[in-house]
């Protein structure tokens, strides 16, 4: 689905689990600049598959805070709580082509393995209910409901080496048997894995081009694998920097001053935000404000890609951040 060279249609997906901090801004601010820049449009996608992050009031806040920084869209919001009979198809898809099983392993029961562990620190998975009979599987069932895992073809199989060319880290190449091994694509609660629904969601929905942090860059062979399966086009993706603390902990929901609501009451300009997230990759000048739209003909992938450490957030950059335009 989709076409290579059309236009560019990139997104902003966020789960609604809390307000907004300065990394999920940076990262919705460069997937802003890379499609606007491109005379691309932006589709806004809350991705509230997890019920323990579904609220529309928080879905509600985020929007709200994305307006005031004049990071707008064109198409959406969409929910992906809403979604579930495109899951479903997907997935009836995949286990029609025997290319799904249902896997018993316990988290605990994963990281005990002896395997070494994906880049996104999940454990590669050892095969353990690949094989069972159709009898185990019907005893396993009566113990415990199960997951749901799409094969992934052996290490030999050319087909399991993916590849692609990052906007910002360049070229990539990953063979899915060493480096996660069969992966879930429904939870064994019944909730559908990331990897399948961002897939689903970004073919359904034209999107080309995704924009994240890169903490993500390790889902990309996957989803890229998952997309040819079902026939469509995987995006073109950009992975930017992670802002984190001096320690080089990542940012999180948890840092409340540095979320948007914390900031706002502080009365930071919503100028002084863009500028300083802007000038720590290149696109702006260091202590200047700015805002999204002043930015948009400044951006290049090349000015990102200059810049492939992440972002630390201390003291300085607190400085610059809360000074008065």
């Amino acid at each position: 689905m989709g076409e290579k060279n059309a236009r560019v249609r990139g997104r902003f997906a966020p789960t609604p689990s809390g307000r907004m901090h300065l990394g999920n801004v940076f990262s919705a601010l460069i997937a802003w600049l890379s499609a606007r820049s491109a005379g691309g449009e932006v589709m806004l996608r809350i991705e509230d598959l997890d019920p323990r992050a579904r609220s529309h009031e928080r879905a509600d806040a985020l929007m709200a805070d994305l307006e005031w920084l004049g990071l707008t869209w064109d198409d959406g919001p969409y929910y992906q709580s809403e979604r579930g009979a495109f899951y479903a198809e997907a997935l009836a898809r995949l286990a029609a082509a025997g290319l799904t099983f249902p896997c018993f392993c316990t988290r605990a029961e994963l990281h005990a393995a002896s395997a070494p562990h994906a880049s996104d620190g999940t454990p590669v998975y050892p095969g353990t209910c690949r094989r069972l009979s159709a009898d185990e599987v019907r005893r396993r069932s009566q113990v415990r409901p199960p997951a749901t895992r799409l094969r992934v073809p052996d290490a030999a199989d050319p087909a399991g080496t993916i590849e692609f060319c990052d906007l910002a880290y360049g070229p990539q190449r990953e063979v899915l048997a060493d480096e996660c091994g069969d992966f879930l694509v429904r939870r064994s609660d019944g909730v559908v894995a990331y990897q399948l629904a961002v897939v689903v969601d970004d073919a359904l929905m034209g999107v080309n081009q995704v924009v994240r942090g890169r903490d993500l860059l390790g889902s990309c062979a996957r989803q890229t694998y998952l997309a040819g399966l079902l026939g469509w086009y995987a995006p073109t993706y950009g992975h930017v920097p992670l802002l984190v603390a001096p320690d080089g902990r990542r940012l999180s929901k948890r840092e409340k001053d540095l979320d948007l609501g914390s900031l706002r009451e502080r009365g930071v300009a919503p100028e002084r935000i863009i500028g300083t997230l802007a000038a720590a990759v290149g696109l702006a000048e260091p202590g200047d404000g700015a805002s999204a739209t002043e930015l948009i003909g400044s951006f290049a992938w090349e000015t990102i890609a200059t810049h492939p450490q992440d972002i630390v957030v201390d003291e300085d950059f607190l400085a610059g951040l809360c000074k008065k335009l």
